[in-house]
């Protein structure tokens, strides 16, 4: 798969590995947050790429639905496969042959997710001919879906080296809901063992895709309750000093629309950026009273500081702080309302590269570096996208 400017993978990445020199030196360790966001995805593995090439090491990688996917594969491969394993699975899944015709944009897209919704997309999903059939039928919860992800099973049997990934060299966490309970769970490679179950119900997103049983419970994707991961990390015990790369994907701002079909799209945007800024917003509140408790423990007499009850008061307390680096995904000239299912080729090249050069400027800005108010705790930098619309 080659990319803007005919460069290939391997090429840019030697680029930026010339340019970077040693590996930065960033405190505290290293997350990456991926949304849900389909064939959107293609520009995490960018961004991935970018860290890989500006050699720094996640320590975490956190996912939902296609974050989920690319979450495993990085996390469950050793460093240096993990570039090959990610090319593969997303040179697998594009569709050649549907790419949109820049003359006559509309009528192409309409083909090409005509094409990807009716024939599905081999590597990833097929039509389950019997559900399109009677949506009445009662065929069993992991059967009432429109698609059989049992092709994506295989593929991640393949790219994904659980044995590898259970000995816990990156964590990895994945985001699902309980279908009964409708109850957010994170499941975690620090806490149990983890197979290709656990990554496919984090992607198992209803009606297209069937729910996944873990446990004796039936799970669906995590992005029908909340598709941006962040709180994982932010409510981690033990709490750790961490920067954090959160991708985006959906845009949480925009214009106001003036069609309906602008309206959908905006509607969309809303609903899988799932609050991400108020989560936020939320977290200093609660970041900054950590903090404010931490302050408190020095006014305590020593005699008193040591009491069991009071030390249990004081645990709530914490020093440790959080660095929020935002990725926004371009929104391309031409995409349209349902741009999370172009497979197409050049659909997916172009989102690796964006998401490639936009995570290369963020690192040669290395924002990190900023000094962060100690009462404060947590810090947000937003990196909007070179490319695409505007």
């Amino acid at each position: 798969m080659t990319t803007k400017g005919n460069k290939t993978h391997g090429e840019r990445g030697a680029d930026l590995a010339g340019r970077s020199g040693a590996a930065p030196d960033i405190p505290g360790q290293v997350v990456l947050v991926f949304q849900g966001g389909g064939a959107l995805g293609a520009y995490q593995a960018g961004v991935y790429q970018a860290l890989h090439d500006g050699k720094i090491k996640p320590d975490w990688v956190i996912g939902t639905s296609i974050g989920a996917i690319n979450g495993a594969i990085i996390a469950g491969n050793p460093p240096e496969n993990r570039i090959a394993r990610l090319t593969q699975f997303w040179n697998g899944v594009a569709r050649r042959g549907i790419d949109a015709a820049s003359w006559l944009p509309g009528l192409a897209n309409w083909s090409r997710d005509l094409a990807i919704v009716t024939q599905g997309v081999p590597s990833f999903f097929t039509p389950q001919l019997e559900s399109w059939a009677s949506i009445q039928t009662r065929v069993g919860a992991e059967r009432a879906a429109f698609y059989s992800t049992g092709p994506l099973r295989e593929n991640l049997s393949s790219l994904v080296d659980f044995d590898y990934l259970n000995r816990k060299a990156t964590r990895l966490t994945v985001g699902t809901v309980n279908v009964r309970s409708g109850r957010m769970r994170y499941f975690t490679n620090r806490d149990a063992p983890m197979n290709v179950e656990h990554v496919m119900a984090s992607a198992a997103f209803p009606p297209g895709f069937p729910s996944v049983r873990l446990e004796g419970e039936s799970y669906w994707d995590g992005g029908i309750y909340s598709n941006t991961p962040l709180e994982a990390v932010l409510d981690d015990r033990p709490r750790s000093d961490s920067v954090i790369f959160s991708v985006q994907l959906w845009p949480s701002s925009g214009p106001e629309p003036e069609s309906i079909l602008q309206v959908m799209s905006r509607q969309r945007d809303i609903q899988y950026s799932s609050r991400a800024e108020s989560h936020l917003d939320r977290q200093k509140q609660i970041h900054r009273l950590r903090h404010v408790i931490r302050e408190l423990g020095q006014y305590i007499p020593e005699e008193r500081r040591n009491a069991p009850e009071v030390q249990e008061l004081l645990g709530w307390g914490c020093g440790t702080t959080m660095q929020v680096l935002e990725l926004d995904a371009p929104a391309f000239d031409g995409d349209d309302l349902n741009r999370d299912i172009d497979f197409s080729s050049s659909g997916i090249e172009r989102r690796w590269a964006a998401g490639y050069e936009d995570t290369t400027r963020l690192l040669e800005r290395a924002p990190w570096r900023e000094t962060l108010d100690p009462m404060e705790g947590i810090s947000v930098f937003r990196m909007a996208s070179a490319h695409g619309q505007g």
